[in-house]
């Protein structure tokens, strides 16, 4: 039988971001039908079944655009997607699409306590996924000098250095930043909370380019469940630092695309609850996605992550075990 209304009111652990309980209480509740918005700064939100095609489409179409256009493409992509990095390179083939104008950027890469970047050597590292899965798809007489898909390493990794490299080559910014938000917030490394990342205030904060940084615990935790990681809470498995873009490589991409879709084949995920902080919270340091929403771009929802959902507060029915 269920209790009836009984409340146990508590304060979230202090280490979580985005703790204001008015927030909290207002983005779980957010309803399907008012999910989908744009803001006054041309960022939208549309509730699709799988954002992931969506975006295999949308880096295909660009990059296709700059070939038949003879246009430079600048581009920073989050790791490791290699399905749909495979499925990019096989249209590119397919297709005869050249990429000689495309400039490609990881945004992220492991680091040790020391801030030592991963080699790409090294098989569960980001740089060696990109290189690999993506670039190393690409038909050889279609892609460009391998220089051109730009990872970190221990020459470029020094604070705002990699930044620098994006805007020289991409004329102020990358033409389009993909990402998808991890369960601190973060996007690419940019975990709230840390001394790398400590500014005074949003706009300072939006300022900070590149370097090495601590992960979060939660980042670690969430890198467990990845299948580079061996998808089985090894949090010991994942280094305790990376490199990674700053918030100035978000704010100064002229376009962002976002994909939030991280479901478990039961149903499960943990992506459900950040992904609203992100999409319906404040714009804030709290939470480092959500200044993807300072400009142009689309964030893609899947019906999955949109999905209703509460907790066992009144007690547990058994409809509730299913």
């Amino acid at each position: 039988m269920r209790k009836n209304n009984y409340e146990f009111d508590f304060a979230p652990a202090f280490w979580l971001p985005s703790r204001d309980p008015e927030v909290l209480d207002k983005v779980r509740n957010i309803k399907r039908e008012d999910m989908e918005y744009t803001n006054e700064n041309g960022f939208s939100v549309r509730v699709v079944l799988d954002p992931k095609l969506v975006m295999v489409q949308d880096v295909f179409h660009r990059i296709y655009m700059s070939d038949v256009t003879d246009t430079h493409l600048t581009m920073i992509f989050p790791n490791q997607w290699p399905d749909a990095y495979q499925a990019i390179a096989e249209m590119i083939n397919k297709y005869n699409v050249s990429c000689r104008n495309v400039d490609a950027f990881a945004m992220d890469e492991w680091a040790d306590a020391d801030g030592n970047v991963a080699p790409l050597t090294y098989g569960a590292g980001l740089g060696y996924s990109f290189r690999t899965h993506f670039y190393g798809n690409i038909r050889e007489d279609l892609r460009p000098d391998v220089e051109h898909w730009h990872v970190f390493t221990n020459e470029n990794k020094g604070d705002n250095v990699y930044s620098s490299i994006i805007e020289e080559v991409g004329g102020g910014g990358a033409d389009v930043v993909y990402s998808a938000t991890g369960w601190p917030g973060h996007t690419a490394f940019i975990d709230p909370g840390v001394e790398e990342f400590h500014a005074d205030s949003l706009e300072e904060f939006c300022k900070l380019g590149s370097r090495i940084t601590t992960e979060s615990p939660l980042t670690i935790c969430e890198n467990s469940l990845f299948a580079p990681m061996g998808a089985s809470g090894d949090v010991w498995a994942v280094p305790p630092k990376a490199a990674t873009i700053g918030p100035r490589d978000i704010v100064n991409a002229r376009e962002r695309f976002e994909v939030h879709n991280f479901v478990n084949p039961g149903g499960d995920s943990w992506q459900r609850m950040i992904s609203r902080i992100e999409l319906y919270g404040p714009i804030s340091m709290e939470c480092p996605a959500s200044i993807m929403r300072l400009g142009k771009g689309t964030c893609y929802v899947s019906e999955a992550i949109a999905k209703p959902f509460g907790s066992w507060t009144n007690g547990i029915a058994d409809a509730d075990l299913f």
